[in-house]
């Protein structure tokens, strides 16, 4: 018999179900086996002492994954299945949230089934590589948000490896908000400043709008998409300048290295040096005849043609009997080296790697998860693209193919593999494999090749991605699970994170707060929940109404139900929250 989940009424928050149940401290449960749990961990514990936190693991971790133990106030538990058994254990009961980061879809499917007979009443917050599966189970649950650590660093990788800003669009009631440099954007066009830099290489993230002579051309700003703005056009034209540049005789060459084999090639390379040695002897040792004419019995000879001649002295018959072994030889040899060229030429031409030369492209290594969803951002964007992945077969191989590009088979750890995608003309390489050693051998390799290349760098340990960005002089050295956790942990909380956007080595947060009874920002200005450097007010929406005013006013009372649009920090985003919460009421003390 089907279970029917319990349907939580319209409206009700974490603050409405921690009220409910009474409990000033939230218990969230966390189970993962790779990195991501120990950043969502980490994003959690740094909440606060008002987090109770239980993360559950299998009992033997990855060695990539951080020790969990260096966290305050994080509970550990050994689980291999996670099930009804394993959650009751962990304390699921009466909790607030349930984050399942397994890097097995099925796997969190069924974790998520077993926790909602163990509470029903739980907020459900799901990694899911499959994002059709995640639109499906999205709808059995009724608190459930299906997110994607794939889908939300991409970006991130995307305008790494661009070294400039990337079209990055959010839609946020009715109007479309893009990331911009500044100088490509009309002024009253522009929503916030998310970057200003005072010129001597300091940065400041999420700045008060600087004075319009301290306003610098390459600063980074949140823009209206109104139309197609000027600055949207140059961009998408600068964007779009690579293309293949064809050249017959590299094409002819890069044909003819596909068609043969190396062995195949060596085979047919002695068999031909036989041939013309042996030739070479017959013409000297027996000069009577002639050149042509000793020519023509040689190629006759070869063929298996010619007839023994007795008359002959004992060095042309050698000769003679060589060059017909040879001969015998060779005629299969030519036989395979044309069927195998057609077919190597044709699966060249297929995938595009002998018949164009490419300069001003961008190289992705890895076509998993994230390499696949860069692949196709990329290809968007109007980019050209080379592909390479050690197995044929991988995630991304089938959409290279259907997009046009070329897909290079091999080890990107090989000086080799980087130069037949034409590493020395390229404009930068991505490196997204779950390799770190390969990985981190490829961008050496690369900067061998070209030292200016631009490098973007995917690496599991976040700390060994910053070292390595300073110590190798990598451009950009990124993990993947600290691009995610923010979002996964806002979800957590019961926070409308709407869009990340990716800023340098932040990750912005673009996310609606509401205003709850009792709390702070109740009854309070709105100036008061915008903080330059951490949070800045980009909207309002009053209480009960879908609609967003995007220049309120900043001495506008707050009232309970209003929603405030933000673009904000990580830490900012866990202060605001704390202001529109109402604080914990104190425990009553039996007098007796």
């Amino acid at each position: 018999m089907a279970v029917e989940p319990v349907r939580e009424p319209p409206g009700r928050s974490l603050v409405s179900r921690l009220r409910r149940t009474g409990d000033a401290r939230p218990h969230f449960v966390i189970c993962g086996a790779d990195p991501l749990v120990y950043t969502v961990a980490e994003e959690l514990a740094n909440a606060g002492h008002r987090i109770r936190l239980t993360v559950i693991v299998p009992a033997r971790l990855r060695a990539d994954v951080p020790d969990l133990a260096t966290l305050r106030g994080v509970r550990v538990i050994r689980a291999d299945r996670l099930d009804e058994r394993a959650f009751r254990a962990a304390g699921l009961t009466g909790a607030a949230a349930l984050a399942l980061v397994m890097p097995d879809d099925v796997v969190n499917l069924h974790a998520a089934l077993c926790a909602q007979a163990v509470e029903p009443d739980l907020r459900l917050v799901i990694r899911m590589f499959n994002t059709g599966l995640g639109y499906g189970v999205r709808r059995l649950f009724a608190d459930c948000a299906v997110l994607s650590d794939a889908a939300m660093a991409a970006p991130a990788f995307v305008a790494a490896s661009l070294g400039e800003v990337a079209p990055t669009h959010v839609r946020l009631a009715g109007r479309t908000l893009y990331l911009a440099r500044r100088a490509d954007v009309r002024p009253e066009h522009v929503v916030c400043a998310l970057t200003a830099a005072d010129g001597a290489g300091r940065v400041d993230v999420l700045p008060a709008e600087p004075a319009p002579e301290l306003r610098r051309p390459a600063d980074l700003v949140l823009a209206e998409a109104t139309g197609r703005p000027a600055g949207q056009a140059v961009a998408a034209q600068r964007l779009v300048r690579a293309r293949r540049r064809r050249r017959p005789l590299r094409v002819l060459g890069r044909a003819v290295r596909a068609a043969l084999s190396r062995k195949l090639g060596i085979a047919v390379l002695a068999t031909l040096i036989v041939t013309v040695v042996s030739g070479a002897v017959l013409v000297h040792a027996d000069p009577v005849n002639g050149f042509w004419k000793s020519i023509y019995v040689t190629l006759l000879t070869a063929v298996g043609s010619s007839d023994v001649e007795i008359n002959r002295n004992g060095v042309a018959q050698a000769a003679q009997l060589v060059l017909t072994i040879a001969g015998l030889a060779l005629l299969p040899l030519i036989t395979a080296a044309v069927v195998e060229g057609m077919v190597n030429a044709r699966l060249a031409l297929s995938r595009g790697t002998a018949t164009a030369d490419y300069e001003d492209h961008i190289v992705v290594v890895g076509l998993g998860n994230v390499g696949t969803r860069v692949l196709r951002q990329l290809v968007d964007l109007g980019l050209q693209v080379v592909a390479i992945d050690r197995a044929a077969d991988a995630r991304g191989a089938k959409i290279a193919e259907q997009l046009g590009v070329p897909f290079i088979v091999g080890d990107a750890a090989r000086e080799e593999t980087l130069r037949a995608a034409s590493i020395g003309t390229s404009k930068a390489l991505v490196v997204l494999s779950t390799d770190d050693v390969t990985n981190l051998q490829a961008a050496l390799n690369a900067r061998a090749v070209r030292p200016d290349l631009r490098v973007v760098l995917r690496l599991f340990d976040d700390d060994f991605a910053r070292r390595v960005q300073t110590a190798f002089s990598i451009d950009i050295s990124r993990s993947v699970s600290r691009l995610a956790a923010p979002a996964f942990a806002a979800a957590m909380l019961d926070r409308d994170v709407l869009a990340t956007i990716p800023v340098d080595r932040h990750a912005l947060l673009v996310a609606s707060v509401q205003v709850h009874a009792g709390s702070p920002l109740d009854g309070g200005p709105l100036s008061r929940a915008d903080r330059p450097l951490s949070v800045r007010v980009i909207g309002l929406a009053a209480a009960g109404k879908e609609w967003v005013d995007w220049t309120p006013d900043a001495r506008r009372v707050l009232t309970a139900g209003d929603r405030v649009m933000i673009v904000a920090r990580r830490a900012g985003l866990r202060a605001l929250v704390e202001q529109a919460t109402p604080p914990a009421e104190p425990m009553l003390l039996d007098d007796h």
